[in-house]
């Protein structure tokens, strides 16, 4: 390391010491410190309170709410930047150019945090040999994991295509239940109909899918239909009781 490079690390370390000291026996986070001190690097931020650690300056001690216990100041900064990205979680090329971590060094990182079961790596299927990392106990958003229509990254055109035949029969039943509605046209019309609801509700007692599907994914289903032809949409409105 060159002269200025020496000045620079002492530099960040002394106000660190000082913001450190400041708050007494209270102490501080590594939250605190990085948006008291910005503009410092979360590398060199880490260096610095590892640096303090190692000369007895400064004790780290573990708050009864903290998420990461007994980690170093690398597992805190790692863990903070993914617990920033969600359940769409963070990619590891983005994870070093924030932390300022090398490489080796952040591969050890996760695999502390993974081990501690911190943090997980999740297969996006928006780029199948790369995995996004996101904390422990989130479900990945559908974007990472592409929702009820992928397993293991590939799209189960099978499964889509029996829900997408199943929906279809159940129309097309009502409809021609529909036909012999004695109550008149209008009533069997309205008859012939059915929400995204009965749908899902259909489908669940079915038992046809391994998973838990939502609304929306039903309705994913419908859209195919009605660009197939195969089924047309109605809205309702609900008139207020209150107007004329």
């Amino acid at each position: 390391m060159n002269h200025m490079g020496c000045e620079r690390t002492a530099e960040v370390r002394d106000r660190i010491l000082a913001l450190t000291k400041s708050k007494g026996n209270e102490g501080i986070s590594d939250k605190a410190l990085q948006s008291l001190v910005p503009e410092i690097p979360n590398g060199d931020r880490a260096k610095a309170i590892n640096d303090l650690l190692s000369s007895g300056k400064v004790q780290l001690f573990q708050s009864s709410q903290a998420s990461v216990k007994g980690g170093d100041a690398e597992e805190k900064i790692v863990f903070s930047i993914i617990q920033e990205s969600g359940n769409k979680g963070t990619w590891i090329r983005d994870i070093r150019l924030k932390s300022n971590l090398i490489q080796t060094t952040l591969n050890k990182v996760l695999k502390s945090l993974e081990t501690k079961k911190l943090i997980k790596a999740i297969k996006s299927v928006n780029a199948t040999k790369k995995k996004v990392y996101m904390l422990y106990d989130l479900d990945p958003d559908v974007s990472v994991t592409g929702g009820a229509w992928y397993s293991n990254q590939d799209f189960e055109t099978e499964f889509v295509e029996i829900l997408n035949q199943q929906c279809f029969r159940y129309l097309y039943t009502k409809l021609e239940k529909s036909k012999d509605c004695p109550s008149g046209p209008v009533a069997g019309k309205h008859a012939s109909c059915a929400s995204s609801d009965d749908l899902l509700k259909y489908i669940s007692e079915l038992g046809i899918s391994k998973i838990s599907l939502k609304l929306n994914d039903i309705e994913m289903i419908l859209d195919t239909l009605i660009y197939d032809g195969k089924n047309r949409k109605r809205c309702e409105k609900i008139r207020n009781q209150d107007s004329k």
